[in-house]
C-alpha cells in the first residue's frame, strides 16, 4: 500500500502547526525578543526568495500561479517582518526603567 504525496505533505504541514504553536507559546518572556529578531531575519530572507518567484515567468501570461503565491509571500511576510518588529519594541519598552517625576 503506497501513501499518496498529497496526504502524507498535509499530515507533515498539520504536525508543523501543532508543534510550532506550542513552542511559540513555551518560549519565556526573556526569551521572546531575540526570537522575533531571528524569525524577522527569517523573513526577510523568505521575502528574497518570494520576489524571484513572483519575477519568474516563464510562459507569456503575465500572471503564473508562482506569480501569484510570490506576490502573496511577499505580502505575509512583510506583515510579518513589520508585526514582528512592533512587537519587539513592546517588549523592549517593558524592560526599560522608568523615569520618575521631579517636581
Amino acid at each position: 500500500m503506497e501513501i499518496d504525496p498529497f496526504i502524507f505533505r498535509l499530515s507533515i504541514f498539520i504536525l508543523s502547526i501543532f508543534v510550532g504553536y506550542y513552542v511559540v507559546w513555551s518560549v519565556t518572556p526573556s526569551l521572546h525578543t531575540p526570537l522575533m529578531s531571528v524569525t524577522n531575519a527569517i523573513s526577510s530572507v523568505i521575502i528574497v526568495g518570494a520576489v524571484i518567484a513572483a519575477l519568474a515567468t516563464t510562459s507569456d501570461k503575465s500572471f503564473s500561479p508562482s506569480s501569484i503565491f510570490g506576490y502573496l509571500a511577499i505580502i505575509l511576510a512583510a506583515v510579518n517582518i513589520f508585526g514582528g518588529f512592533l512587537v519587539t519594541q513592546r517588549m523592549l519598552q517593558m524592560y526599560k526603567k522608568k523615569k520618575k517625576d521631579k517636581k
